[in-house]
């Protein structure tokens, strides 16, 4: 049969249409509402799977489909009871809708369209509620993944792996639209995106109202990603709202809920003086994937502009860090692909040596050793003792493409007791549910980094708090109306940091007046100082939150039970996973143990012969790719095989696909076995790598002949980067050749501007320091910590004429930068 309509690249008619998304975003909680279009243009009734990514903390509360004008509401039932149905549905030739979250990853879900009868149309409803996460700059971020690279799934780990099928993001054969509503009692100041939008409309006056939509033709390249931007942005708050009337008084629906936001604010005199211990640990992902650029860019490609790679910018990022860490502390670096490699045999001492061995070995680090093992690099990191008075911080910089996302996350939440755990996502399609998980169960923070975002500022915030005192003996109490009890539904407070939320849900139980108040108390040490914040909110319940809170209360408590269940390894009665079950049937909320069932029972005629199964495709990003900066466009495979290409999801057999720049090649590829990858019948011509790959490194295994094309060359390195590479451990630069050229000035004229009075390494500092503040404010992120030590060893050297020194570099270097404005 001639196929028509949209088509994969097997030829197989896709039967999604269209993705609708509408977002309503009040304060820091959004509610998202997904509409998928199916419409079977084949003459035999199909079942269409769907498998795609989701924020890996929503609480997904609704799903229903209509088909013609019948609306089928789904329910939550126990997941092999929902299953069962579905299957039982099917063969009974009754139409059935399925919704499951994977066990192995909260972030990944599978939808089931069965029994799509010839020439009919089903539109299916997704609703889930989710917390926005606060940036560094103070923005909050809405994130709704679009793309989805497989997941490594490691030799033996527990569980099977979720099936995908992804298309390059060019292909992607549906399209999507996106709108958003944003409220707050605050004005909305702006928002941006890292894709295309319209202009942001206001809906009143007073600029609490806003409006924003994805503008047309959006490509699939990347996630959507909102930045939220509110005037006096955070402030503490709560909400409490009514309980679900049909539910039973004295449960978790049935009784008022409340959410809590505080964020902690640290005297100025502890925050002044950053730590100056610690034992940091920074691991690397080296897996194949991180070859790949941060951001797939069509002008710059179009233009043929330089595109960082992953592994280049966390080469970048590492040198930064190792220059930035306090004298005194320990230090040591791990990398990871499918099997591990650490730079010192346990940490060492941070000196001058160490720091240039470390840098050494990190300038050679590249994306070459395959598949995306964490698992065993963290238990070797673990299985080191800690060191006295040294607290261990971990950083992991990964691009997140993991099918073992729980067990990685309950091996650190095992060991949170020994660490803290700053986590680093980078580039599209990185696993929300790892990263976050890696630093909600560490007790750090977590951080993405997609688009034209760097790398940089957002690690070096995370060092910030990393260098934060350590605050202990976190106590949360609260103070009620009599009458008035209260189930805290939140894990207990392990951490906190300067200017970061901290959410707190709970179930309040019994009767109180309109006008009653309650009390939350958090109290903490801070560098061995008694600290408290304090909370005082009305417990009359909101009117407009309809059970949103509820259903976050319920998720967070969900998720809580499914790490407990993991840890006890699945109690012999089941206990845990029947209390998720439970709850998820209750609240309407899904979890790994639940989904969501639906069945239409009409009057209707049972559809009639075999269903073909159709997998509806999710764009990839460049996961297994060679360093081809076409990104998405194209799924070159380099032939000396780096990735273990098996040992991905849907491993034992996979089909290469790929588009060059509008030509389908996709019959040009043989189902890959885990044997040498092979090209079956494409002669590559003599321009095809300039035409195609920008001269990427590829070769092809065709017969005998092997096409080799050079890789390009590195960009050259950024000038703040140049300067910051000569700064010596203590934190003062040499005046030598190399600064001078990094400060754009020859040796004679560095040399012979300098004060007499003063020796070489202190005029060679100060001319560092005034050319940051001079030309490098935008990156003051960037380099604060390290001029902080400079700044500290300029201080300890008690050098007079530090004022002629100033004015002195300000002549040379053309700058007005004041002597305070350095902080000497």
């Amino acid at each position: 049969m001639e196929c028509c309509g949209l088509l994969t690249a097997q030829k197989e008619p896709v039967p999604l249409k269209s993705v609708e998304v509408e977002l309503e975003v009040r304060d820091h909680v959004a509610t998202l509402v997904s509409t998928l279009n199916y419409e079977n243009q084949e003459d035999k009734p199909i079942e269409a799977v769907f498998v795609f990514p989701l924020p890996g903390d929503a609480a997904v509360c609704h799903f229903s489909a209509t088909i013609g004008q019948k609306q089928i509401v789904a329910e939550v039932k126990e997941k092999q009871q929902a299953r069962a149905e579905y299957d039982d549905a099917l063969s009974s030739g009754q139409q059935a809708f399925l919704l499951e979250e994977s066990e192995q990853s909260p972030d990944i879900f599978s939808l089931s369209v069965g029994s799509l009868p010839p020439g009919e149309s089903a539109s299916i409803r997704l609703e889930y509620v989710t917390e926005l996460a606060v940036q560094a700059d103070d923005g909050l971020r809405f994130c709704l993944p679009a793309v989805l690279n497989p997941r490594y799934q490691p030799q033996g780990s527990e569980g099977a792996g979720v099936q995908v099928t992804s298309v390059p993001a060019s292909q992607v054969p549906y399209s999507l639209s996106f709108s958003a509503r944003v409220s707050s009692p605050r004005p909305v100041s702006k928002v941006e995106s890292s894709c295309s939008l319209d202009p942001l409309q206001y809906l009143n006056t007073e600029q609490t109202q806003a409006t924003v939509k994805l503008a047309a033709g959006h490509k699939f390249d990347r996630d959507v990603e909102l930045l939220i931007y509110y005037k006096d942005a955070h402030q503490p708050s709560a909400v409490v709202e009514a309980g679900q009337a049909s539910a039973k008084p004295g449960t978790l629906m049935g009784d008022p809920a409340a959410m809590l936001s505080l964020y902690p604010e640290f005297p100025q005199a502890v925050m002044s003086s950053l730590a100056s211990c610690g034992e940091f640990v920074f691991l690397l992902d080296r897996s194949g994937s991180m070859e790949c650029s941060i951001s797939y860019n069509v002008e710059e490609l179009e233009q043929e502009q330089e595109q960082e790679t992953r592994i280049g910018s966390a080469r970048d990022t590492l040198l930064l860090l190792l220059k930035s860490l306090p004298m005194g502390c320990y230090f040591n670096i791990y990398s990871f692909g499918d099997h591990f490699e650490h730079i010192f045999p346990q940490s060492v001492e941070y000196s001058e040596k160490t720091m240039d061995e470390a840098l050494k070995k990190v300038e050679k680090m590249e994306a070459d050793m395959g598949g995306t093992e964490i698992l065993e690099p963290l238990k070797h990191i673990y299985s080191q003792p800690c060191i006295p008075d040294q607290p261990r911080q971990l950083f992991v910089f990964t691009d997140g493409e993991v099918g073992n996302t729980k067990e990685v996350i309950d091996l650190v939440k095992k060991n949170s007791g020994s660490h803290r755990c700053f986590s680093f996502g980078i580039g599209e399609g990185a696993s929300t549910a790892l990263i976050n998980g890696l630093a909600k169960e560490g007790g750090g923070h977590a951080q993405f980094i997609t688009g034209a975002d760097r790398m940089q500022p957002k690690v070096m915030q995370s060092l910030r708090f990393a260098l934060q005192p350590a605050v202990e003996d976190i106590s949360v109490t609260w103070d009620l109306p009599k009458g008035v009890s209260v189930t805290v539904l939140s894990p207990p407070i392990k951490t906190i940091f300067q200017g970061q939320r901290k959410l707190i849900y709970a179930q309040l139980t019994g009767q109180s007046s309109e006008a009653a108040e309650g009390c939350v108390t958090v109290k903490y040490s801070l560098a061995g100082r008694p600290t408290q914040n304090q909370l005082k909110f009305s417990l009359k319940p909101a009117e407009d939150t309809g059970l949103t809170v509820h259903r976050l209360a319920a998720q967070t408590l969900i998720r809580s039970l499914e790490m407990e269940e993991g840890e006890d390894g699945g109690e012999e009665d089941g206990g845990v996973r029947k209390k998720v079950v439970e709850l998820s049937v209750q609240s309407g909320v899904s979890s790994a143990f639940t989904a969501f069932i639906a069945v239409n029972k009409g009057d209707g005629e049972a559809v009639e012969g075999p269903l073909v199964r159709r997998d509806v495709p999710t764009p990839m990003f460049c996961s297994m790719m060679s360093p081809c900066p076409m990104g998405p466009s194209i799924m070159a495979y380099s032939m000396d095989c780096d990735y273990d290409l098996a040992g991905y999801v849907g491993g034992g057999g996979m089909m290469m696909a790929c588009s060059l720049n509008g030509i389908d090649c996709s019959d040009d590829f043989q189902e890959y076995d885990g044997s040498a990858c092979e090209m079956a019948s494409y002669e590559p011509t003599a321009d095809f790598g300039e035409k195609y790959c920008g001269g990427v490194q590829m070769r092809m295994a065709h017969s005998a002949e092997v096409v080799e094309i050079d890789t390009p060359k590195q960009p050259p390195r950024d000038p703040l980067l140049q300067l910051v590479s000569l700064q010596k451990a203590s934190g003062c630069w040499l005046l030598d050749p190399d600064l001078a050229a990094a400060l754009g000035k020859t040796s004679e004229e560095v040399e012979k501007t300098k004060p007499s009075a003063v020796n070489q390494e202190v005029w060679a500092t100060i001319l560092a320091l005034i050319w940051l503040h001079g030309f490098k404010m935008d990156a003051r992120e960037e380099w604060e910590l390290l001029v902080m030590k400079a700044v500290s060893w300029v201080r300890a050297q008690k050098a007079s004429c530090l004022q002629e020194c100033v004015e002195a570099g300000n002549a040379l270097l053309g700058c007005e930068v004041q002597k305070d404005a350095l902080g000497l």
